[in-house]
Parts: structure tokens; C-alpha cells; sequence
């Protein structure tokens, strides 16, 4: 389908339905549903895309990078995620089970396992598709779930500061230290464990290497989160607001100035961004 949307130029989901439709329900057996998901999936990534190209993300007009992104139909990794809607996916959260669609049928009673505060939230919040995706050789769904923000507090009668460190990942104007020692020791043996695969560079280790590197990454958004929630909740509790002390600067420019032993550690981006739900 990627293929026929680059050679037609339709890139629009109405008018890419209308060359596609037919075929990809009948070749791949997809009910009405799944086959409208597939054919905008594909019309999302050709404007993420052309939003890329038009921003200079992938390089300057006429650069190898961006031909190469440019001259060629965007293809698709087959471990990559799929939408569901509710008419494709139920929730049965008390019963921690799911029903969900697929080409062989609708499965139901798959069970999935989430602690409680998600469970809590997923029953609330959750709202409008969910992705199924594949990792390592685990199955997880992405819930979205629209959670309603406290009001903004325009008149704060005070200050939280927060110093950005690189011992510390952050200490507040209260004297509360965002680190601790079980975190700190598990950088040094995390560096050799690093550098011993890396040194080896063996088929296994460079499989180990991929494997530590997901881990390490899941492990600093964890702990990212965690720690923006606690800063913020604590700020709000107190109608004080927030600011980056120490050296004046934004908060993001901050992490990138860190030295290398901090690269793949915690830092608080979690203030910036959060994360989808996500369920296992």
C-alpha cells in the first residue's frame, strides 16, 4: 500500500481509500475497520514525513539524506505498532482481560497484568485508540488516557527551585534530594557492563548490548516520571511554582551539557513530556 500511495502521489486518507480499499481487504483478509486503520497509518507516515522534510530534519533540500528519505515509499517494520479502536479492542479491566481482532478471528479473555494506580487510571481516563506493539518478544498495548489537568495557578504565593546536578539528578530549594546511593552504584557496574560487550563485539554481545540498552532506557523514563510527578505534586500542594536554579538555564539545555556518565542516566525530562499509560 506504501508503494502504491509513493507511485499514485495520493497521500490523503479519502482519496487513498478509494485505490486501496478493495484490494487490501481482499489480499490481506482485514475486516472494514482494520483495513480503514492500515490505509491511515499510512497516510500519517508519509505527513510525518513531509513534515520532517519541510522542517530540514532529515537534512538540506537535495542532500543524500534527504533523497534517500524522499525518493523512496516509507516501509514499514513488521514489529511495528497497530492501531485499535474500540470497535477492534474491548477492555474488560476488572476482569484485567481484552477482546481484540485479528485476521483469524476475534480473540477474547487475553489477559494483561498492570498495577493498580494504572488500572485506576485506565478505567477513568482512557480514551480513543490503543496500539498494539511487539518488543523483545512481548506483546504491550499503549492505552491513551486523557487525564484532566488541576487549573493553572496564576498567583503563586512562592517559589520551588530546583538544581539541576550531575551527582544528584535534582535537589529542591527544600532541601529534598532527588538521587540516592542504590541509584548512583548502579552507574559504575551499568559503564562496565557497557564497555566489556562493547569490547567483545560478538554477535551475542551486541544482542546483550541491544537488550541493556532498552533496559537502561525504560529504567531513566521510569525514573524520569516519577520524579517530575513528585516535583510537581509538591509545587502544587504548596501553590509554589517551579524553577531551574543553579546556572540559570532552561531545563533541557541543561541534560544536554551533562558529561558522559550521565548520558544514558535520569534526568528531568519527565517535566516536559509525559508518557502514555502504557499496559502489559
Amino acid at each position: 500500500m506504501s508503494e502504491t500511495a509513493f507511485a499514485r502521489g495520493e497521500f490523503k486518507n479519502f482519496a487513498l481509500r478509494k485505490q486501496v480499499y478493495g484490494e487490501v481487504k481482499s489480499r490481506w483478509g482485514l475486516g472494514a475497520q482494520a483495513a480503514q486503520h492500515v490505509i491511515k497509518k499510512t497516510c500519517d507516515a508519509y505527513a510525518t514525513l513531509k513534515a520532517n522534510l519541510r522542517a530540514g530534519n532529515l537534512g538540506r533540500s537535495g542532500s543524500r539524506r534527504y533523497r534517500r528519505a524522499a525518493e523512496k515509499p516509507i516501509a514499514f517494520r513488521p514489529q511495528g505498532a497497530q492501531p485499535y479502536d474500540d470497535r477492534m479492542l474491548s477492555w474488560q479491566i476488572p476482569d484485567r482481560t481484552v477482546s481484540i481482532w485479528t485476521t483469524s478471528g476475534r480473540v477474547k479473555n487475553v489477559a494483561f497484568t498492570a498495577s493498580p494506580e494504572q488500572l485506576a487510571t485506565l478505567a477513568l481516563y482512557r480514551r480513543g485508540e490503543s496500539d498494539l506493539l511487539e518488543r523483545d518478544g512481548m506483546w504491550f498495548l499503549n492505552a491513551t488516557c486523557e487525564v484532566p489537568e488541576a487549573p493553572l495557578n496564576t498567583a503563586p504565593v512562592d517559589f520551588l527551585g530546583i538544581d539541576l546536578g550531575i551527582v544528584n539528578i535534582a535537589t529542591t530549594s527544600d532541601g529534598e534530594i532527588m538521587a540516592g546511593r542504590e541509584l548512583n552504584r548502579t552507574r559504575p557496574r551499568e559503564r562496565s557492563l557497557r564497555a566489556k560487550l562493547q569490547k567483545k563485539n560478538t554477535p551475542s554481545a551486541k544482542r546483550r548490548l541491544k537488550k541493556r540498552r532498552r533496559k537502561e532506557a525504560r529504567r531513566a523514563r521510569d525514573i524520569n516520571h516519577k520524579i517530575a510527578k513528585h516535583v510537581v505534586a509538591e509545587a502544587g500542594g504548596t501553590s509554589h511554582a517551579l524553577k531551574a536554579v543553579g546556572e540559570g538555564h532552561p531545563l533541557l539545555p541543561h541534560l544536554r551539557r551533562m558529561r558522559a556518565h550521565r548520558q544514558s542516566e535520569p534526568g528531568l525530562t519527565g517535566l516536559v513530556r509525559v508518557p502514555e499509560l502504557r499496559i502489559r
